[in-house]
């Protein structure tokens, strides 16, 4: 299993706005990457750090799950770019990618 990390650090005077982004922008990832084999995903609003007190080092993370890892670069390489084309819709910040296997 490939697990795809979307993650949005917390950053001073950045906006982002988790309506949209579990609204809208999650419909538009569906629509476009389960044809393309998306197994499954999962959205995180950051809430703190490990002090109660402390903020969340990233505002929010996605991940999306795939079987095979031919299967994450065919669905970017397809849809990539009407994915990030909606990212200023709900975000100023610059999210960070990882891809990684699951180990069993």
């Amino acid at each position: 299993m490939i697990k795809v990390s979307v993650l949005y650090p917390n950053e001073e005077g950045k906006k982002f706005d988790h309506g949209y982004w579990t609204t809208t922008h999650l419909e538009l990832v569906q629509s476009l990457l389960v044809p393309m084999g998306l197994v499954n995903g999962e959205m995180e609003k950051g809430v703190s750090g490990t002090d109660p007190n402390a903020p969340p080092m990233y505002l929010a993370v996605g991940h999306l799950y795939f079987n095979a890892l031919d299967e994450v670069h065919e669905a970017f390489k397809t849809h990539g770019r009407e994915i990030m084309g909606d990212i200023p819709n709900y975000t100023d910040i610059k999210p960070l990618f990882q891809i990684s296997e699951l180990v069993e």
